[in-house]
């Protein structure tokens, strides 16, 4: 069993086109959005964090110059007031530390250095914790020790909107991609269900030919191609009929050459020799004829008069072929390719099993189902298919009573296709082959 993923060197790598198509452009508009989300993010942060610092810078040095002058009775009542979200206003001399070496503690100890402006001695230090704070130490100028205490925020606010945001823009472009990959791939499905269902032999619709200038000139090219396949056939069955119909009138002459000779065993011989031919070009002439269509009419049909007259007109010349089980109904099809159908498929019963049964029943939505059966040694099953093909013979001697002309249930299948029926070769149990022939 193959399986649905094919290996790639360190990657699990889908095998539908449709799916890597998804999955490199759901991957690549992915990466494109998280990489130009954290470049905006980055932007914020730096941003943030420049305002912070020169509001910090500001704030720091007109609240430092604000306490200084005020008495020192007074500087509590303005603590509280003069405190931020990231940093306060202790009057003392706050707690023990230890020296911050950290790239952040040294941005932060710069400002307020900068803020103070050199006027009071400063001393930095991060309080340890699990919080990361750090603590500026000076004396006032009435020498009261004041200490900023700061807390720097490591990590931007994040809104409780966001990740709902964020959420409905992946789903949008998971859609996007979705409908993207589905819009580029339905060509090739259109494309490969018209070349799974392409017969020449059938006027079934060409391939529509809208849309992309792409898509409409691949289409072109297939219209094209299905055509130029059609006008092959067409040639070579063509070629067929006239190589037999021209053969026709020097067989005759040859015929009559031998019927004016004297009686002797080579005289046998090649009248024997030139009958076969003779079979042989009438064989290919019907099945050009099967090919091209004879223009018959569809016409309503008593099933049971037309089987029987069928199996009468083998039984006045002595064959051995019947007609099994009840036959009943009517048929919409052209009678005279159903004729030759049936008569093929006895033919070929009676040269292999010596008789032929004819069945007439109904399938599973009430379509006419016609089988001739024998009791004959039947067909390989893996030669089914390929005895249906122009000159194939099982028996592959070229004794004409034996290996035939191989053209029988060629014709067959072609006078099939022409009036809209399927035709089918199985093996029966216990025994024989069935030829049968679905009329829609």
């Amino acid at each position: 069993m193959r399986s649905s993923v094919a290996m790639l060197p360190g990657l699990m790598w889908p095998r539908t086109l449709r799916s890597r198509i998804f999955l490199i452009l759901l991957i690549g508009l992915a990466f494109a959005y998280g990489l130009s989300f954290s470049v905006l993010y980055m932007e914020r942060y730096m941003s943030a964090k420049a305002v912070m610092l020169g509001t910090l810078e500001n704030d720091v040095a007109t609240s430092i110059a604000v306490l200084d002058r005020l008495p020192a009775a007074e500087r509590g009542d303005l603590v509280d007031w003069l405190s931020r979200g990231n940093y306060r206003f202790e009057l003392g001399p706050g707690l023990a530390g230890v020296p911050d070496a950290s790239s952040k503690g040294r941005e932060i100890a710069g400002k307020i250095e900068a803020a103070v402006g050199h006027r009071f001695p400063i001393r930095i230090e991060r309080i340890p914790g699990e919080v990361n704070r750090l603590q500026a130490h000076l004396t006032l100028s009435d020498g009261s020790p004041l200490t900023i205490d700061v807390t720097p925020r490591g990590v931007m606010p994040i809104a409780e909107w966001l990740p709902y945001v964020f959420a409905v823009q992946m789903a949008l472009l998971i859609l996007c991609t979705w409908f993207a990959v589905r819009l580029a791939i339905r060509p090739l499905g259109r494309l490969a269900a018209a070349a799974d269902a392409l017969d020449p032999d059938k006027d079934g619709p060409a391939l529509s030919e809208a849309g992309p200038s792409e898509v409409a000139h691949a289409a072109r090219a297939f219209n094209a191609m299905r055509e130029r396949i059609a006008h092959y056939l067409e040639e070579r069955v063509q070629i067929l009929a006239a190589i037999s119909h021209d053969l026709q009138t020097p067989i005759t002459r040859m015929r009559l050459r031998a019927d004016m000779a004297e009686d002797s065993p080579e005289k046998d011989k090649l009248v024997s020799d030139l009958a076969e031919i003779q079979r042989l070009v009438q064989d290919g002439i019907a099945y050009a004829r099967s090919a091209h269509g004879s223009g018959e009419k569809n016409a309503r049909i008593d099933l049971s008069s037309f089987i029987d007259s069928i199996a009468y007109d083998y039984q006045d010349t002595g064959k051995a072929v019947k007609v099994v089980g009840l036959v009943e109904g009517a048929a919409f099809t052209k009678p005279h390719a159903l004729r030759r159908i049936l008569s093929n498929f006895i033919d070929n019963a009676l040269k292999f099993a010596g008789s032929a049964e004819i069945s007439v029943g109904h399938d599973a939505e009430q379509h006419v189902v016609i089988s001739v059966m024998d009791r004959g040694p039947g067909i390989p099953d893996d030669m089914l298919e390929a005895a249906m093909q122009p000159f194939f013979r099982l028996e592959q001697s070229r004794n004409r009573e034996t290996g035939g002309t191989g053209l029988g249930l060629a014709i067959a299948q072609q006078l099939t296709a022409k009036i809209g029926g399927s035709l089918r070769l199985y093996n029966r149990a216990g025994g024989g082959l069935a030829a049968e022939v679905t009329l829609q």
